[in-house]
């Protein structure tokens, strides 16, 4: 079982493991820790390196499988079992990721408090994403009023918290799941929640920033009509 230290720390970019398995027909290695995110939710995955001896190996992501986490090399390896790793995350980009994500549930949170719409889909990337949502009509004067709102929660520098629940006591949270279709399998038993403090509560297994103030300026920089009650917008955050 391969401990997730992104969970609870989305922040570390370094770290000491050790190799479990390794698995040459994919060309990568398990490790018993790991802090590289393996991507889900619409976030991508994270990159970086594993150091061994002095030997840099490049690694293109992570890949969970089960309760372990396959990191994937690029190029040839003499990697083996019980070889002791330092891992180190592309910081830059993780951290502009996690920016984006975080940027995302501001969005989501505006727009449930103030119209009531539900999230049908989204994707990112490095400080950029695109979110859908149920709505019937949207024009531009909407779509101002709703960046001046989610810069201001960016100004309001609210809290942004993690925390681990068992599923039941998870589902028990009012509008916990805001996609329209619930995404969670039903053989996870822990359910990890992200709370933009008073403003959104939502299921999520990303990295975000701690406080909505390091997400920084927001700008809609475009939005488009994807069905009769669906529609899409594109958030860019200020490099």
């Amino acid at each position: 079982m391969t401990d997730l230290l992104y969970q609870t720390d989305s922040y570390l970019a370094n770290f000491d493991a050790v190799v479990m398995a390794v698995d040459d027909e994919n060309k990568g290695v398990i490790l018993n820790r790991t802090a590289f995110y393996p991507g889900g939710g619409g976030q991508p995955a994270d990159r970086g390196i594993l150091t061994v001896n002095g030997v840099d190996y490049s690694v293109s992501r992570a890949k969970k499988m089960g309760n372990v986490m396959l990191h994937l090399l690029e190029g040839e390896h003499s990697l083996s079992a019980g070889m002791s790793v330092s891992g180190h995350i592309d910081w830059e980009y993780r951290y502009q990721l996690m920016r984006i994500h975080t940027a995302m549930h501001i969005l989501c949170g505006v727009v449930w408090r103030d119209y009531g719409a539900s999230v049908t889909g989204g994707d990112m990337e490095a400080l950029r994403g695109r979110m859908d949502f149920e709505f019937e009509t949207m024009r531009q004067e909407l779509v101002k009023d709703i960046e001046e709102k989610i810069n201001a929660e960016v100004t309001a520098a609210r809290e942004v918290e993690t925390a681990i629940l068992p599923r039941e006591r998870a589902f028990q949270v009012p509008d916990l799941i805001r996609t329209k279709i619930n995404l969670l399998p039903d053989g996870i038993e822990q359910i990890r929640t992200v709370e933009i403090v008073g403003l959104d509560l939502q299921a999520d297994g990303g990295t975000h920033v701690h406080n909505t103030a390091e997400v920084g300026r927001l700008r809609v920089v475009d939005y488009k009509s994807k069905g009769k009650i669906n529609k899409r917008i594109y958030l860019e955050v200020e490099a």
